[in-house]
């Protein structure tokens, strides 16, 4: 997860009240969280054998919701789960900067990889 330097980050449900470092290390784990619990791997894209890494841009803007979502990946279909996934995301508390709520601007990415047998 990138975070743009920002003096109070946003702040992922169930993280309040911690130190600074604590709230970003418990953003990143309740994002990958997020991720595995939403994650569905398209049955088209395993029938055809698609895997790879989709890079998702986003913005938590000045209320704390998920805006602006973006994706680049190996093919539309991923992009499009990695997306769903992404705007699945519940409102955090957004980000401030000299005490007044911004947005920030976000990257994660989402690993589409399948096991054999």
């Amino acid at each position: 997860v990138a975070l743009a330097v920002i003096e109070d980050v946003p702040v992922f449900p169930g993280c309040e009240g911690l130190s600074k470092i604590e709230t970003k290390n418990c953003f990143q784990k309740k994002m990958q969280e997020h991720v595995v619990k939403h994650f569905n791997y398209p049955q088209m894209a395993l029938d055809m054998g698609m895997q790879g890494r989709v890079s998702v841009v986003f913005i938590i803007d000045a209320k704390g919701y998920i805006t602006g979502v973006r994706s680049r990946g190996p093919d539309k279909i991923l992009e499009e789960e990695a997306e769903r996934i992404v705007k699945k995301l519940p409102q955090m508390k957004p980000g401030k900067q000299r005490g007044k709520a911004v947005k920030v601007a976000y990257a994660i990415p989402i690993f589409f990889k399948f096991q054999d047998g």
